[in-house]
């Protein structure tokens, strides 16, 4: 128990606090098969509520931060990552997020590169997982990655979103691995090729990747507008 009856009364009259969490998604070679899975850092609590449960890197939202720049804070405080792009993705009010107090969260998310998230920090209290394998997170967080997802997969169809996963430079077949991960389903290598040799913001380079056993594969980049084509609204 976290306080008296007389506590929680005090508590029920008291105005709901502010915190920012985030959702980080990054790709990382799966443990067995070795093909690219989408991974996302988290930090284990040490205190209550949810002791010992992980949870999304965040905390309360102080009075001299706007909202963007504390989300770049708590990140940058707990896993040392600084995305070059970060969106709001939701606002989270639920009356029960949390049994200690009333808590809205204001979700942020982002999509870093494989070379900025080996830069993270690891420790024991602060832990890459795959997206698809997280167990019971604490508060409502598995919701929160949940729908961090769902809004991911349904940006794929446009924009920019899966370029954010690679680096300037890329392969037709690492941009179908970026939405294999995503999607978590295999696509027809063949169709996948043609449909995006016909986007015109792709465009050829005149370079290959170099390193393999068989013939280089040509090198692309993205020249369309950057960004997670976000609208930044945020529900009642």
């Amino acid at each position: 128990m976290f306080s008296s009856s007389a506590n929680v009364s005090e508590r029920q009259a008291a105005p709901p606090s502010l915190a920012i969490s985030t959702v980080i998604f990054a790709l990382r070679p799966s443990e067995t098969s070795g093909r690219p899975t989408l991974w996302l850092p988290l930090v284990r609590r040490i205190r209550e509520p949810f002791k010992g449960l992980w949870a999304l890197p965040g905390g309360p939202l102080s009075h001299d931060a706007s909202l963007q720049d504390a989300a770049s804070r708590n990140l940058r405080d707990t896993t040392g990552l600084a995305p070059s792009y970060l969106e709001q993705l939701y606002a989270f009010g639920g009356l029960h997020r949390s049994p200690s107090q009333r808590v809205v969260s204001i979700v942020y998310w982002a999509l870093v590169q494989p070379t900025e998230a080996a830069l993270a920090d690891e420790s024991e209290n602060v832990r890459w997982f795959r997206a698809d394998r997280l167990g019971e997170l604490a508060f409502d967080h598995n919701a929160i990655v949940d729908y961090a997802l769902w809004r991911l997969r349904n940006k794929l169809a446009y924009g920019s979103v899966a370029y954010h996963l690679l680096g300037e430079y890329f392969t037709l077949a690492q941009v179908r691995e970026v939405y294999e991960a995503v999607l978590d389903r295999q696509l027809d290598p063949a169709n996948f090729r043609r449909q995006l040799k016909a986007t015109p913001e792709i465009e050829e380079t005149g370079e290959y990747l170099q390193g393999g056993k068989h013939r280089p594969p040509r090198l692309y980049r993205y020249t369309g507008r950057p960004g997670l084509d976000p609208d930044n609204r945020s529900t009642p």
